[in-house]
């Protein structure tokens, strides 16, 4: 995160107020909009209460005397309900005794009554940057490996280079974004990049894998629960829908989403409405829903597995990410710079490739896609011992072809013409290079490549 994007970050934050004095309420809220944060002003337990279910708050002033209630009761339900809101004490009886008791319950900071505009300035600017902090911490946890060439949004495809341009003009809007494509393809990759390019990216993206758990443990996941609301849920959670407020769900394998959560995905989606596990007080959040499927969703859609509903509710602007075999100009840089990328990984150096090597990785159709050339670089980085990569170092089954037909063999010569062809694919760095060296057009290479299935 550059010093601009933190700075952006601290001057928009969504606060709360919890006085229950009229004419304070009316102070901080002209303090804070006069920064340019979002503001809403509350007098007492109930009302910050309901406005905390209702929405994301990064920061709640909350004095000590609400009337006759105790702001520490409020401070102890706003940290189990809402743990990532930062709070700040506001009080006209501040001691040493308070001010530890307050921070005991997890408060960030307090200020005492009276108290000055430049005080609240402070206070919101500190708090801004903890938060900013505590987004880039959560990104590189998540994802630590953003260099990773998989991530890099550079490709010699037309297609791929279109695909790119869509994402890039669907990221500003707000529209839901469904990625499809075959396993290993980086659609999470492109969602990812979606959420940096759109102006949602200053705030949190999560991301929620549809198969990955039984039904009620992804409800949870999803929605939140309370304490008690399943065996085991010894503590409330505030779900995943509520931590990215503001900013990007993901939902990975949407297809494979069960019946009862496309009706509260779809009620959400429609009305930006959901209740946590165990809680029926209805809350809001205003999230952007990116969603992946590798499987054929009209396909689900026709067989009663998927809501026809749902579906149009997602189908807004579909992206759909090429497999690698129909990208082959791709598949030389791409394997290039995972060796780049993984040979630092493991402390070893190495030139480049074979031109064997090359003619393997070129040869293969790649049904794992990204993931699978992925991980024949990685093994072999991890057995390479000599300056260059070799074919011997590869996967066995990339080496599993035919040989190479020789002048002279009673082979037919469409086959010597396949052979020749597939050898200039795999030492040039695009099809139109490739065409060039074979002296025929682009159009006629791509015919021979469909009939040889290149």
């Amino acid at each position: 995160m550059t010093d601009d994007e933190s700075l952006n970050y601290i001057r928009h934050l969504n606060v709360l107020v919890v006085d229950d004095e009229i004419n304070m309420r009316r102070t901080m809220i002209y303090c804070l909009e006069e920064e340019g944060h979002t503001a809403i002003a509350v007098g007492n337990q109930d009302d910050a209460l309901a406005e905390a279910r209702r929405c994301a708050f990064d920061l709640t002033f909350v004095d000590l005397r609400l009337g006759k209630e105790n702001g520490m009761e409020l401070i102890e339900t706003l940290q189990r309900e809402s743990p990532w809101t930062k709070i700040v004490v506001i009080t006209a009886y501040a001691s040493v005794e308070t001010a530890v008791e307050a921070m005991k319950k997890g408060v960030t900071d307090y200020i005492p009554k009276p108290f000055t505009p430049d005080q609240v300035r402070l206070q919101t600017a500190k708090i801004g940057q903890i938060r900013a902090m505590e987004r880039e911490l959560t990104e590189l946890k998540d994802d630590v490996g953003r260099l990773d060439p998989e991530a890099s949004f550079s490709s010699n495809n037309p297609i791929m280079q279109r695909t790119i341009e869509t994402a890039r003009k669907a990221a500003d809007s707000e529209a839901i974004i469904l990625i499809r494509g075959e396993s290993g393809t980086g659609k999470s990759v492109m969602a990812k990049a979606i959420h940096q390019w759109s102006p949602r990216a200053e705030k949190s993206m999560g991301t929620v894998s549809c198969p990955a758990m039984p039904s009620e443990l992804l409800e949870s996941e999803l929605f939140g629960h309370v304490k008690g609301a399943f065996t085991g849920a010894v503590r409330d959670n505030p779900g995943r829908i509520a931590a990215c407020s503001g900013g990007t769900l993901f939902l990975d394998e949407i297809g494979d989403l069960p019946p009862e959560l496309q009706v509260k995905l779809l009620r959400f989606i429609q009305e930006r409405t959901y209740e946590r596990l165990g809680d029926p007080k209805p809350r809001k959040a205003d999230v952007r829903i990116i969603a992946a499927t590798n499987v054929d969703l009209d396909q689900r859609v026709a067989d009663g597995r998927f809501r026809e509903d749902l579906y149009y509710r997602l189908n807004v602007i579909t992206i759909t990410v090429p497999p690698l075999r129909e990208r082959p100009e791709d598949i030389r840089p791409m394997a290039e710079n995972f060796l780049k990328f993984l040979s630092l990984n493991n402390h070893k150096q190495f030139s480049g490739f074979t031109d064997s090597a090359i003619e393997a990785l070129q040869a293969h159709d790649w049904p794992g896609n990204l993931r699978e050339l992925r991980n024949a670089i990685e093994r072999a980085v991890i057995l390479g011992h000599k300056e260059t990569i070799d074919a011997s170092e590869l996967p066995e089954h990339l080496n599993q072809r035919d040989p190479e037909p020789c002048i002279g063999d009673p082979v037919p010569l469409s086959k010597i013409e396949e052979f020749h062809i597939r050898r200039i694919i795999a030492m040039t760095h695009s099809l139109q290079e490739a065409a060039d060296i074979l002296d025929i057009d682009p159009a006629t290479l791509w015919r021979r490549r469909k009939a040889y299935d290149i």
